[in-house]
């Protein structure tokens, strides 16, 4: 998943849970954390059901852009 530095996407939605289905459900928005480290093995840092960040590959996620006042609340009420 590249994203170029205009685009400041901080949700994917989940294409793809086989295997994960306790931690993934797909056609879910989920927070991701940028991570160049994953993202050099083709992976996405992603926080799933349980609350917690786990690395996953790219392939199960796209990225979405959503409203700056849309992305605020989901953030928000994530840290919450």
């Amino acid at each position: 998943m590249k994203r170029t530095e205009k685009q400041s996407a901080h949700f994917v939605v989940c294409l793809n849970n086989e295997g994960y289905k306790a931690s993934l459900e797909v056609g879910k928005l989920y927070r991701f954390i940028p991570d160049k480290e994953a993202e050099a093995e083709g992976l996405i840092r992603v926080v799933d059901e349980s609350g917690e960040d786990y690395a996953f590959d790219v392939t199960r996620f796209h990225p979405v852009n959503l409203p700056t006042t849309v992305e605020k609340a989901l953030l928000a009420a994530a840290l919450t």
